[in-house]
């Protein structure tokens, strides 16, 4: 590291989850050991073979899950939920909930030094944004014709349907409410999205072109058209049992992925900066990195991309593995995802004097898609504060094939620095180191 560059602190955190919408509700959860994954209901039962799922049951798009808002903000965002899609809504209220945190208030910030770096899944429309005008083109046998589409289906359609589900739309709307001018980057890497948006907001700021960046990450896999994306490419935990216990991560006996939906956000400033305006303080960004592997099949090598990560970030740490406290995980609760997981720390941690602390947050709400990654850069942020780490939920039987130091307790120190480690199904990796305010 380059001692001579601005430093980076994170001064505000906003989540929306299956643990709550509050800093307070996620760390509750946590701390007791509560699972926030139920049977699933947005869908209803029977609609998919999926019987369990991690959703935001407290988040329903209204005004109020904003947080507190100016009077004209609160006028905008309520005119705009008419174009948002959920996970669209979800992201804008982590933003706003991101900077009530951080103490900042409309106007407080110079705008054209405040920018905006958010992480997002592929977005997709609902089936039912074109049933009335399907209906339209069926013949008096139900058959369809696409000849009429033009003529009579279309117009049935909202004419902004579309700015619903663009994945560029929760970074423009939190720009435009709060007058954010600064630079602007969407980044649609699904699971890896969040630590790569951390790291973009990162850099922008070393290099002195923001002072301020607002991050975050949004993303649902509880959709009835990624449910059948997800069901078909990737392992799904179908949700045999008690809900509560079938998000497994490293645990010899997990089945697959439980799929959630949430947003999480941070606001990130250069120290100076926070520092004039007496901000609270969360810690540090020290380095970040990404890497992608795939084979020539376009087969990912995700052990090698994690790998690749984690020795950045080692380095970014002085080339002292020791130094870091503990390592949020992906944990995807798969058995290869996890399998290649666990070897990547084994690789570059294995030579530790002591094992390095591993712990999952999405054993308690499975894979948020985009959004889980920023929810548990939160989490281990929180955990930083709180003096303790929260224990990986169901992990009883340790697996041979997943040599990790897993967090069965509650008394587990997080140390002064922790890596948060991310990876998408096609082998980008992402992670961030974050250490305490020295």
């Amino acid at each position: 590291m380059n001692s001579q560059r601005r430093r980076v602190v994170i001064t505000g955190v906003g989540v929306i989850s299956p643990l709550g919408n509050t800093k307070e509700a996620l760390w509750e959860f946590l701390a007791a050991g509560r699972s926030g994954v139920g049977p699933i209901k947005v869908l209803g039962a029977g609609t998919v073979p999926v019987r369990v799922a991690a959703e935001a049951g407290e988040f329903r798009g209204e005004i109020e899950d904003f947080g507190p808002l100016d009077k004209e903000q609160k006028k905008a965002i309520r005119k705009g939920l008419k174009v948002m899609c959920r996970e669209c809504q979800m992201g804008v209220a982590a933003a706003q909930l991101a900077l009530s945190d951080a103490r900042i208030a409309l106007g407080q910030l110079d705008p054209d030094r405040t920018g905006i770096s958010y992480g997002t899944d592929y977005m997709l429309s609902v089936p039912e944004e074109f049933s009335e005008g399907i209906v339209e083109c069926l013949d008096e046998e139900g058959k369809f014709h696409f000849s009429r589409w033009g003529s009579r289906g279309m117009p049935k359609m909202s004419p902004l349907w579309l700015l619903k589900y663009l994945p560029n739309m929760p970074a423009s709307h939190v720009a435009i409410y709060n007058d954010f001018r600064g630079p602007n980057n969407s980044i649609t890497l699904r699971e890896a999205g969040a630590n790569l948006a951390v790291g973009e907001a990162f850099q922008i700021i070393r290099r002195g072109h923001a002072d301020a960046m607002l991050c975050g990450a949004a993303g649902t896999r509880i959709h009835s058209m990624k449910i059948v994306h997800a069901i078909q490419q990737e392992e799904v935990a179908l949700g045999d049992g008690d809900p509560a216990g079938v998000s497994r991560p490293f645990d010899r006996q997990r089945s697959g992925m439980v799929l959630g939906e949430g947003a999480g956000a941070v606001m990130l400033e250069e120290f100076g900066h926070a520092q004039t305006r007496g901000a609270p303080i969360y810690g540090e960004l020290l380095a970040a990195a990404s890497r992608a592997s795939a084979g020539p099949r376009l087969v990912a090598h995700r052990g090698q991309a994690m790998a690749g990560v984690l020795r950045a970030l080692v380095e970014g740490a002085g080339g002292r593995p020791d130094e870091i406290g503990h390592l949020h995980a992906h944990g995807l609760s798969t058995r290869t995802c996890d399998i290649e997981e666990a070897r990547a720390i084994h690789d570059v941690f294995g030579g530790r004097s002591r094992g390095l602390p591993v712990t999952a947050a999405k054993s308690y709400f499975g894979n948020l898609g985009a959004g889980g990654g920023m929810v548990e850069l939160i989490a281990s942020l929180l955990a930083m504060q709180h003096g303790r780490l929260f224990r990986i939920l169901n992990y009883h039987t340790p697996d041979p094939q997943c040599p990790v130091a897993a967090v069965t307790d509650d008394g587990t120190p997080p140390g002064d620095r922790f890596i948060n480690l991310n990876i998408s199904p096609q082998g980008q990796a992402s992670g961030v180191l974050v250490g305490r305010l020295a």
